[in-house]
């Protein structure tokens, strides 16, 4: 009850000056007893003990800021970290009896009233500062438009509210902690709310190291940031700095000799460019930042505005040394903006930590910018993987108890007795030549057709292939698995599929972690902004843990293919021998779409898992090379430096044994057509069937 009994005296002004200046706080007695009732409602949550949400930020691996997310750039700082000048400057500007009042200065807004009208200008504020810190606040944190115009209002109503509720503030809150979250909470104009950005983003200091005139000069730009921004008009920002330096004279908390001093400095700035914000301004991994921010608010399901006003801390999984080795390789091999995008993404192997996107381009939206691209290549399937489905096909045998030695002797071209091509038998050639009886691990590394074709007339159907695929984390295959299966494709081993870059790592990822698959993740912690685990509008805790499944293919599977795919990289009939690092244990394969359309290399370590795809987003074009050339260098310059400076971890030995080693014959070239109205490509290509599509 004691804060109506303070409304009531304080709303009664008198004196015809006061009167008229405040009219809407003398309406009698009746309007003041229908509102004060309301004078008892609790606090509205906004106004409770939270402090205002600053920037959310997102960290990368290593702790380092990756970006921000933010709709007001702000970030909060205690009372410790706020300069007691600045304190000083702002109470004797905007309300000299603070620390006397109980929110609401009858004495302090009629003093007001006559300095301004004198002066012609605002010389001081009418409002208390606790009422200015309910109106921003309310104003700050309106959802809807109603509740905006209802924080905005020129009403009765609208007065008496922030009356009651900064009454009811005085009565929860010491002043220094309402004067610490006003100054946390205010807009200082260049897009800075809180004194922290402020600070830097004009002085480039930090609040806690604000000196007087800096201070007085913030001080003043409470009540008109705009036009007394000192770095837009300096002359109209000295003469409102002064003011504030007067108003500190007058309060006796600045001498004489300080005060002439002090107003004869020059406006001095050094301004610092405000924090970046969101995945355009990302200094590194744009187009991982938009994977994260998409993750984010459709897998974690943590909505847009709480991103951006929720003062969060988002831990990532970016590694800035793979990510900025990325960078560096795809624009090695393809210059900023070329027509073919070199498109690098790296996964950890056993958890699923995406730890790099590079992409020869910038992440943006201007469409005029060819260097600019806002579609997420490094997620997005838009053309085929070539020959890296074999592996699918070879892990589909191995589970079904068909050995590395299986041996198959093809023709060449071979018409398959399984698939069908229309109402023909399916029909696949390979490029150059090859020796006509292979065994599995031979023809896996020299990237057979014909091979992999009769093998898949061995399992009878595509369908164990296809399901291995998804099993292991090809998650780009997912819309169009059931068709393949339904229409046999007999192509499927050769790549024809669109295939998402990170799907492609993801899958791999599986036999670099011995069978275990791991859905891709970017982040692993997000903590609110009192430091808490964030939780979600209903009270359940976000799912930031990893997502892995043992044993998604038998772990003999995937040592088995491990030690065939070293040969690919290691051996001198292999197709990826460029993405060799001497002394390490480096596994891979390469493809090559039709028409070269697109290329691919995955290598991957027991640590570390990495695709590279080279393709035209825009339309089909031919690459020029196949998968062993632009991607596997690719791939050696941004992991070769990685994977040197790290242990030479050795995969585990087969659990189904090799038997035969693949014997030193000399490697294929070229690329062939197939038969029956479609095309299939070998050694180094690895499509037929179906074609990619561009775009």
């Amino acid at each position: 009850m004691r804060a109506v009994a303070l409304l009531f005296l304080a709303i009664p002004l008198t004196g015809a000056l006061i009167a008229a200046a405040l009219s809407p706080w003398i309406l009698g007695p009746g309007m003041v007893a229908k509102s004060s009732a309301n004078l008892l409602i609790p606090l509205p949550s906004a106004l409770g003990d939270q402090a205002p949400a600053g920037n959310s930020v997102v960290l990368a691996a290593d702790g380092s800021v990756l970006t921000y997310f933010y709709r007001n750039n702000r970030t909060p700082v205690p009372s410790d970290r706020i300069a007691p000048v600045m304190k000083q400057a702002l109470v004797d500007i905007e309300d000299a009896r603070f620390y006397e009042h109980n929110g609401l200065d009858v004495q302090g807004t009629a003093r007001a009233l006559v300095s301004n009208l004198v002066a012609g200008t605002v010389q001081e504020g009418g409002s208390t500062i606790t009422q200015q810190l309910v109106k921003q606040t309310l104003l700050q944190t309106a959802q809807t438009p109603e509740d905006r115009q209802s924080a905005t209002e020129q009403s009765v109503g609208r007065k008496l509210r922030e009356a009651r509720l900064a009454l009811a503030l005085e009565e929860k809150y010491s002043k220094d902690e309402i004067l610490t979250r006003y100054l946390n909470l205010v807009y200082f104009g260049e897009g800075t709310y809180g004194i922290q950005a402020a600070a830097r983003r004009y002085f480039s200091v930090d609040a806690a190291d604000l000196s007087l005139v800096q201070a007085a000069m913030l001080a003043g730009l409470v009540q008109t940031p705009t036009a007394d921004d000192p770095i837009q008009d300096p002359g109209r920002a000295l003469a409102r700095r002064n003011q504030v330096l007067d108003r500190m004279h007058v309060h006796g908390h600045l001498s004489d000799a300080d005060l002439a001093a002090l107003s004869a400095e020059p406006v001095t700035v050094a301004p610092s460019p405000p924090p970046p914000n969101g995945c355009v301004g990302a200094p590194i991994g744009g187009f991982f930042c938009d994977y994260l921010q998409r993750y984010v608010t459709e897998t974690l399901r943590i909505p847009q505005s709480v991103l951006e006003g929720g003062g969060l801390t988002i831990q990532s999984t970016l590694r800035p040394d793979i990510q900025l080795s990325g960078d560096a390789a795809v624009l090695k091999t393809q210059p900023l903006g070329a027509p073919l995008a070199a498109i690098f993404t790296a996964v950890e192997p056993g958890t699923g930590h995406v730890q790099a996107m590079s992409v020869n381009r910038r992440f943006g939206y201007d469409a005029n910018d060819p260097a600019q691209e806002s579609l997420n290549l490094n997620v997005a399937a838009s053309q085929g993987a070539g020959s890296t489905y074999k592996v699918f096909v070879a892990a589909a045998a191995l589970a079904q108890g068909i050995p590395p030695s299986n041996t198959i002797t093809t023709s060449d071209p071979y018409v398959s007795r399984v698939y069908k091509d229309g109402v023909r038998p399916y029909v696949v050639q390979n490029a150059g030549q090859y020796p006509p009886t292979l065994t599995m691990v031979e023809a896996l590394v020299r990237s057979s057709n014909t091979y992999f074709v009769a093998l898949e007339d061995q399992l009878r159907s595509v369908e164990q292939p296809v399901r291995m695929a998804q099993r292991m984390g090809l998650f780009s295959l997912d819309p169009v698995a059931d068709q393949i299966v339904a229409e046999n494709r007999g192509s499927f081993t050769l790549g024809a599929e669109a295939t998402s870059p990170l799907a492609l790592a993801s899958a791999y990822s599986t036999m670099a972690a011995n069978g275990t698959q791991c859905d891709p993740t970017p982040v692993t912690g997000v903590l609110d902004a009192t430091g808490q685990p964030l939780r979600l509008g209903d009270g359940s805790p976000v799912d930031v843990g990893d997502h892995c499944t043992p044993e998604a293919i038998p772990a003999q599977v995937a040592t088995t293919l491990n030690q065939i795919l070293l040969g690919d990289v290691s051996l001198p009939i292999g197709t990826g021998t460029r993405a060799r690092v001497p002394g390490h244990d480096v596994a891979g394969k390469t493809g090559t779409s039709q028409n070269r359309f697109s290329i691919a290399f995955i290598g991957y370590t027991p640590r570390y898992t990495a695709s590279v795809m080279v393709l035209n987003p825009k339309q089909n074009q031919d690459v020029g090379t196949y998968g062993g050339g632009y991607a596997a260098q690719i791939w050696q310059d941004a992991m070769g430096p990685i994977v040197a400076a790290g242990p030479a971890d050795a995969f585990p030995p087969p659990g189904i044994p090799l038997s035969v080693a693949p014997p030193p014959q000399v490697r294929d070239s070229g690329n062939g057509n197939g038969n029956g109205g479609r095309t299939g490509n070998g050694g180094r290509t690895g499509n037929g069937g179906r074609t990619g599509r561009g775009g």
